[in-house]
């Protein structure tokens, strides 16, 4: 058994701040001595897919996302890859676009990826999933998180970011220490945004918080009004918006216009500097939104930021961190495996305890989802827009 230690800068949690993170050992003969890998290719690279929204109204994400996992790459490849192999990402557009990617993980079938670190929009990866299952193809999903993508049961499907019901819990904890006694929960029909505002009604409704009322939207349009003038006239102490930034800009800036003055709380989907920009800097006061921590929020994380910056060109975004950490779940997982056979691959990663992330210590739990979501409160800063810590719900 040998131990590799890539070659990470940047603190993963306050306790791991100054080392870096040890990867799991191959035990077995290793990849380079051939086996059921790579429908028997035993050498050259072992190809990652990554399905990302690149184009449409969340494309932002898209190179957030392919900038991180390429990050991880480089490090690992570094270090001497997996065996003596380097690993390859491979990526293709998604586009939030149902269709689209199902087009596009075909096509990452047949470029001959061993596994998937990808998937944005819940609706879009939903698709994807029994592609990948048929192809013997395991999934680490580094952003989308609705409870549909897990209670399909596939065996090759992992979530490392928190659920729908965990980022719900969090919305609802948040309420209740707001002070908050009446609520709304706007959502706009695609998986993952009615999935979270299922969750948040039905948690609300157990806390004992008052449902004021519950809206569906339709994505695309510039004219909310409808729900604005709702708003205006029940004036709940806090909406919970579960879709995208582009609407959820919108609806912020018109609500207000037509005088609903309580608190907006947002999803993880419209958590991006995009919000402030399309809602108004005037109107972001009162925003805030469930998401979890990225590096900018950690304290040790500068070495990592730095090198993104120096990959990207820019400051790393949403999910990021998540597809950095996707790329090392499974690289550490096809080592531990010494194979990239689909079994072995998942026995593996079902075998990770406390594998060092940016949430967090990750062991999966027996449905491949993370044990704590690792959600806390963010507000926008109103010189940049960026979202910043605001509450880490401990205490």
């Amino acid at each position: 058994m040998h131990t590799r230690t890539p070659r990470i800068r940047r603190a993963l949690s306050l306790a791991a701040a100054a080392g870096a993170i040890v990867l799991l050992a191959g035990c077995s003969g290793g990849l380079a001595g051939g086996g059921d890998d790579d429908s028997g290719e035993a050498e050259g690279p072992i190809k990652l897919g990554m399905l990302a929204p690149f184009s449409g109204s969340e494309s932002a994400f898209g190179e957030y996302m392919q900038n991180g996992a390429q990050l991880a790459v480089d490090e690992i490849n570094a270090d001497g890859g997996i065996d003596g192999r380097e690993l390859e990402l491979l990526v293709e557009d998604g586009a939030c676009d149902a269709t689209t990617a199902v087009a596009a993980a075909n096509k990452l079938v047949t470029d001959g990826i061993v596994a998937s670190v990808g998937g944005y929009c819940s609706g879009a990866t939903l698709p994807t999933l029994p592609i990948f299952d048929e192809a013997g193809i395991p999934m680490v999903i580094p952003a989308a998180n609705s409870n549909e993508l897990v209670s399909q049961q596939l065996p090759g499907v992992f979530l490392i970011n928190g659920t729908g019901t965990q980022q719900a819990e969090a919305a609802v904890t948040y309420a209740q220490k707001s002070g908050a006694a009446t609520v709304a929960v706007i959502d706009d029909a695609t998986s993952y945004s009615a999935d979270l505002a299922k969750s948040f009604v039905d948690q609300a409704g157990t806390a004992g918080l008052d449902i004021a009322f519950e809206a569906t939207v339709t994505p695309g349009e510039n004219d909310y009004s409808a729900v604005a003038t709702q708003l205006a006239s029940e004036q709940p102490d806090l909406v919970y918006w579960t879709g995208y930034y582009q609407e959820g800009g919108l609806i912020v800036r018109q609500a207000t216009d037509a005088g609903y003055d309580g608190v907006f709380l947002v999803g993880d989907g419209s958590v991006d500097a995009k919000f402030a920009e399309i809602a108004g800097g005037d109107y972001t006061e009162k925003v805030l939104g469930t998401f979890t921590q990225t590096p900018d929020m950690i304290e040790g994380a500068e070495d990592w930021i730095a090198d993104y910056e120096e990959l990207a060109g820019g400051q790393p975004g949403p999910y990021s961190t998540q597809s950095y950490d996707a790329v090392r779940v499974v690289a550490a997982a096809i080592e531990e495996a010494g194979s990239t056979d689909f079994d072995e691959v998942v026995a593996a990663l079902e075998g990770l305890k406390d594998f060092e992330t940016f949430a967090g210590p990750l062991t999966f739990t027996e449905d491949h989802t993370l044990s704590g979501g690792g959600f806390v409160i963010v507000g926008i800063d109103p010189a940049s827009g960026n979202f910043v810590l605001e509450d880490d719900l401990q205490g």
